[in-house]
């Protein structure tokens, strides 16, 4: 069976590229199978949030935490989670 691990994902993105642009830092937990898949949710998640472009979102630290480091109470929350019941 695979192992859902929580990374922590940090790095900086370009807000509002045409009119006064300036990079913004961030730091994001998402729980993800792996690494690539992390990187490619948090993509998504910034360009679905900030209509951030892919190419404008710049990684600069992935790392896998436990999930009681996590500082997103979501990500605690479904991590501790033990089955999940769909009616």
């Amino acid at each position: 069976m695979v192992e859902v691990k929580t990374f922590r994902i940090e790095g900086f993105m370009l807000i509002a590229a045409d009119k006064l642009p300036r990079w913004q830092k961030f730091s994001v937990e998402v729980r993800a199978l792996n690494r690539e898949q992390a990187l490619d949710l948090v993509f998504s998640v910034l360009g679905g949030r900030h209509k951030v472009k892919r190419a404008n979102i710049k990684i600069l630290k992935v790392e896998e935490i436990s999930p009681e480091e996590a500082s997103d109470k979501y990500v605690r929350e479904l991590a501790s989670l033990t089955r999940m019941v769909i009616k």
